[in-house]
This record gives structure tokens, sequence and C-alpha cells, in this order.
């Protein structure tokens, strides 16, 4: 993926960041995750609030085989509109962000102690 092309479409992003993630780079706003870009394409986070306006607008969902099964990320396909179009990226972009903001945050990990003798 084209980091400037990326920088662009998403100008309007706060704090804009892009880094390597998956053999692709993950897009993001204040440090969490909106986006990624992989396979060619751009994949923005999609939920349960969400997920009906990228398959109105004739999106795809991330799919790739793993070892023994299909599995599917909760991103989808930016649509065809907003590929050249910042403002209607930015529409889109927005939507990633507020899914991220809604998901559950991971639970830390316990810290391992060591058992002494």
């Amino acid at each position: 993926m084209d980091h400037e092309h990326l920088r662009d479409l998403f100008a309007g992003m706060p704090r804009l960041s892009i880094r390597r993630l998956f053999g692709g780079v993950g897009l993001y706003s204040d440090g969490l995750v909106f986006a990624l870009g992989a396979f060619d394409q751009i994949w923005i986070k999609a939920d349960g609030q969400t997920q009906s306006l990228f398959v109105e607008a004739g999106s795809r969902p991330f799919r790739y085989q793993g070892k023994n099964r299909e599995v599917q990320l909760p991103y989808w396909s930016l649509p065809d509109a907003a590929l050249d179009d910042p403002d209607e990226a930015l529409k889109w972009a927005r939507l990633g962000l507020a899914a991220s903001l809604r998901a559950p945050k991971a639970a830390p990990k316990p810290r391992q102690t060591r058992k002494t003798s």
C-alpha cells in the first residue's frame, strides 16, 4: 500500500499514523486502529452497529484462509466510491474509528510470578 496515498485519503483523521501490521499496514487515529491496508485493498473496521452500512454500500468482508478454516475479521472493504474521494473516505474512516472505540478492551494478561524454593 502506498503510504502517501493513504495519508492523503485519510488526512482528516486526527493524529493519523500508519504502521506495519500482519504483512500489510494498520491505519491508526489517536492510537486506535480504524483500518487495514492489505492485499491491495483498504479495509475499514466494522461492528454490529455499522456492518449493515458496509453491506448496503457493496463492501466485502475481510476473509482469509487459516490453517484449517476460513477466517473473517471485523473489517470490510472501503466502498468503491470512497477510494479516490477523501471526503467520502473520511466518512467511512470515522465509522471505523467509532467501531474501535466501542470494541471491548482486551483484559491485561496476568503477571507471571516466579516460584522460589
